[in-house]
């Protein structure tokens, strides 16, 4: 069982004031795996006697089958930030799918399951029941993930190259910060636009544009947070903006504050 980087936030914002709310533990799946898992996620916390904490999160282009004390669902990709109440005392185990990972065990388009839920038992059968009740009994990560790999490998899909190829896009889409448009993508990956925009609904959920500006925002709000000296106009031109007014418009589009608002919380 390994871990992986715990210290990228992905997505979760203030990262250094939620360190002290609860735990976030990564570990990767096992090699037959990889294609389709991202990481397994584990968040532990014990608030009880304290305020409950409000962890705000801007999503990344993956599902995730989460398993709480009282309640389990396989959730699309969030086209917005969202906020988590976390208070008491308790655990929560996740799956976090690659981009375009979850669609073979769906085999529906992706697009259908933005913003929604779905039960674990609609895409698992019924062997999923018993797997929730033997998670939540489980004492630790490795008996977590030993439950959660035999599920999985029992109903492991076949290769998929689509899979492979919106993994390569997204991942470029993710390090490349000058990468900013759709047609940049094309050109690179020399694949038509509108195929493009097929792929990703079908294997995503959301469109290549949004998913570009769910990165560029999501790594804006890192910034800010690692910054001491924030500087709006600085950050939005390393981000490629050439318009600072359209990255506060975007900015708060996404975190639903203007950055300026955001570096003062």
């Amino acid at each position: 069982m390994n871990t992986i980087d715990q210290k990228r936030s992905l997505g979760i914002l203030q990262r250094s004031e939620s360190e002290k709310k609860f735990q976030l533990s990564r570990y990767a799946p096992s090699d037959p795996l990889l294609t389709f898992i991202k990481h397994y996620w584990i968040i532990n916390w014990d608030l009880e006697g304290h305020a409950p904490y409000f962890q705000d999160v801007v999503p990344n282009p993956c599902v995730n089958l989460v398993i709480e004390d009282h309640q389990s669902g396989i959730y699309g990709v969030a086209s917005q930030m969202y906020t988590k109440k976390i208070e008491g005392k308790g655990r929560v185990f996740g799956i976090k799918f690659q981009p375009g990972g979850f669609y073979p065990f769906l085999n529906s388009p992706l697009a259908e399951l933005t913003d929604q839920a779905l039960s674990i038992q609609t895409v698992f059968g019924t062997e999923a029941i018993a797997y929730e009740q033997q998670l939540r009994l489980a004492a630790d990560p490795a008996g977590m993930i030993a439950l959660t790999e035999a599920l999985l490998l029992r109903q492991l899909p076949q290769p998929d190259e689509s899979i492979t190829l919106v993994n390569q896009i997204i991942s470029r889409i993710h390090e490349d910060q000058e990468l900013t448009k759709v047609e940049q993508l094309c050109e690179t990956f020399n694949i038509n636009k509108r195929k493009l925009q097929r792929l990703f609904s079908q294997y995503v959920g959301i469109t290549p544009k949004w998913v570009i500006k769910l990165y560029r925002l999501q790594n804006a709000a890192e910034a800010i947070d690692k910054s001491t000296h924030y500087d709006s106009l600085k950050l939005s031109a390393e981000l490629g903006y050439y318009d600072q007014s359209h990255f506060i418009k975007d900015f708060k589009s996404i975190i639903g504050k203007t950055p300026d608002e955001y570096a003062k919380r």
